[in-house]
């Protein structure tokens, strides 16, 4: 529990240190801006991650292309969202849940980052977000969405949400799968921060113009399921 309270006074007390460079980072035009603050939430991430005692293995960067992406990962546990983000160097926002929006500091960064909040009782609201983000991409930024829509905590995956694929269709952005395996260990299995290991693994990219719309999803997830099948302890 002592590593859990360290961890959550850690997470909080660090983001007053970043004022100065938010302030910084609201003065840069994209897509300068994204590449500034994937540095920020580089160092960020892996400061959490470390305090967490996590240890990233990678595997597969050479799948990622030199241009902006949808990355498409499971989602085992909270610790994903830094996770992804100190696994590619490269620039990436996310999709996520307005909720996230009531915390501190943290929503103004992800503005920055290009982030897309989604209040999914809104279907509205929704179309409308998925529109901004595909400007987002167009201007140069990738975007991480994890298409389960919850996390599975170390349970079977889950089936990949209808419709979770829109962005990647409709910006004609390539998917790049990843599958990560065993970050549900770092929290979710024991209610409390515990140190583990967590290998993640970008897989050949896919292009969304050589596939039926309506069997995007049902690819991507089928490349990530080969590698995560049983990784369910």
């Amino acid at each position: 529990m002592i590593r859990t309270a360290v961890w959550f006074f850690s997470f909080f007390a660090v983001l007053p240190v970043t004022l100065p460079f938010l302030k910084k980072a609201s003065t840069i035009e994209v897509p300068a801006r994204y590449r500034y603050v994937q540095d920020i939430a580089y160092k960020w991430a892996t400061f959490l991650l470390k305090v967490a005692g996590a240890n990233v293995r990678v595997k597969g960067l050479e799948n990622i292309p030199n241009e902006p992406v949808v990355y498409v990962a499971n989602h085992q546990g909270n610790f994903d969202v830094p996770i992804m983000i100190t696994a590619t160097k490269h620039p990436k926002a996310f999709i996520s849940k307005i909720e996230v929006q009531k915390f501190p500091i943290i929503p103004r960064w992800m503005e920055l980052m290009g982030c897309i909040f989604i209040d999914r009782s809104d279907r509205r609201q929704s179309i409308k977000a998925i529109r901004s983000g595909v400007e987002t991409i167009k201007s140069g930024q990738s975007i991480i969405i994890f298409p389960e829509g919850t996390r599975s905590k170390g349970g079977p995956m889950k089936e990949f949400k209808a419709g979770s694929l829109t962005l990647a269709t409709s910006s004609g952005a390539k998917i790049v799968p990843v599958a990560i395996q065993g970050s549900h260990h770092l929290l979710e299995t024991k209610n409390r921060i515990t140190p583990g290991t967590v290998d993640v693994t970008f897989l050949p990219a896919i292009d969304p113009a050589d596939i039926p719309n309506k069997e995007v999803a049902a690819t991507v997830e089928a490349a990530i399921r080969q590698i995560v099948e049983g990784d369910v302890s």
